[in-house]
């Protein structure tokens, strides 16, 4: 096997918690580049110790492609494999044998496993496949915000997948994210014909309540010629839903729900957001109809599209008050000893348990 100079790097700011366990992941590589933009905890000097190279340099205005392709400068230009990572990332152990098993000369770039959402006990709630593993040169990220690593060679990119490497996300949920929008605003003016950051932004909107302001966004994304990928477009309509009903226009939330269907009938997703509508509506008989179509679906696909409530105890709780309701106690039972085994410490899981007992063994 043939031996490959591996260069990992990173942006990083304010991250002294997560700075040890990402390095000591990361260390398989021959070297360790990290662009810190501005930390004023300990950052710096936990990395610099453990062995990394740090430069410091705010990046202004801020713009996440800017500061990744600082950090990549950093890396010399007789690297052949540079691995992009963010601190609250860590490689499972052995990545680098696996990575030097699957690259060749003609190699530029690999996808590998990315669990970016995980339970307590570190199984992975959503997992896809990220591609932040490539050559050195012909590469540049862009856009302001979900930025996106783009192939600038002449000949072509040659990419390969692999299953043989795997990287935890375990973020920080208490940072703050309020740049997303303004990027996302500044990512769309720049490039309005790009389908996947509008969905973002339309999605942002969602995020911070601006109902209508997303509905809008959503349907621009959709209307977009280069919006083809039929996942994402279901997400879109689901959204879309979403935003109805807040706005309590449940009719049109039903409407954008059964379009999401019609798009992506593959996808639990959409089946589990009408059986939660239905839920909304008492109309147990739908909640049943629609849990058990997306329990037919037994295909998790590696996208970052996949919702966690579509895997994890949700529908198995939405079956057993639905059954409740119906007077249907056995299977009331049985639906909630299925959640409970999924998410065994939730108190009202377990409350619910005790109530359908009481009433079905008086």
């Amino acid at each position: 096997m043939k031996k490959y100079k591996v260069c990992v790097y990173a942006i990083s700011k304010n991250e002294e918690k997560f700075a040890k366990k990402w390095y000591e992941s990361m260390s398989e590589a021959d070297d360790v580049y990290v662009l810190d933009t501005g930390s004023k905890d300990n950052t710096v000097n936990i990395l610099k110790q453990l062995g990394a190279t740090v430069v410091v340099k705010e990046i202004t205005p801020w713009r996440f492609d800017n500061a990744r392709n600082e950090s990549l400068k950093l890396v010399p230009h007789d690297a052949d494999i540079c691995v992009c990572t963010d601190l609250d990332e860590v490689f499972l152990p052995g990545w680098r044998k696996e990575l030097e098993s699957v690259w060749n000369d003609q190699c530029t770039r690999i996808g590998y496993n990315y669990n970016w959402s995980l339970d307590s006990n570190n199984k992975p709630l959503v997992n896809f496949y990220i591609d932040k593993i490539h050559t050195r040169e012909n590469y540049i990220w862009t856009h302001p915000v979900h930025e996106v690593l783009e192939y600038i060679g002449i000949e072509k990119e040659i990419k390969y997948t692999t299953d043989s490497i795997t990287l935890n996300h375990y973020p920080d949920t208490s940072k703050s994210r309020s740049s997303y929008l303004s990027l996302l605003e500044l990512s769309v003016k720049e490039s309005p014909n790009d389908d996947r950051n509008m969905h973002y932004l339309g999605r942002e909107y969602m995020y911070h309540k601006k109902w209508n302001k997303a509905i809008d966004t959503l349907i621009k994304h959709l209307n977009l010629p280069s919006s083809r990928w039929k996942d994402e477009r279901c997400a879109s309509m689901r959204f879309i839903s979403r935003c109805y009903i807040n706005l309590k226009r449940y009719d049109e939330a039903k409407m954008w729900l059964e379009k999401s269907i019609n798009e992506a009938p593959y996808l639990r997703d959409p089946y589990v957001e009408m059986a939660i509508l239905c839920y909304k509506q008492n109309d147990w008989k739908n909640v049943i109809k629609f849990c058990n179509k997306a329990l037919k679906i037994k295909t998790h696909p590696k996208t970052y599209i996949n919702e966690i409530f579509s895997w994890n105890h949700t529908i198995y709780d939405l079956l057993s008050v639905a059954y409740f309701n119906i007077n249907n106690y056995k299977l009331a039972l049985r639906n909630i000893n299925k959640a409970i085994k999924l998410c065994p410490n939730e108190k009202r899981l377990n409350n619910n348990k005790k109530i359908i007992l009481s009433l079905s063994n008086p």
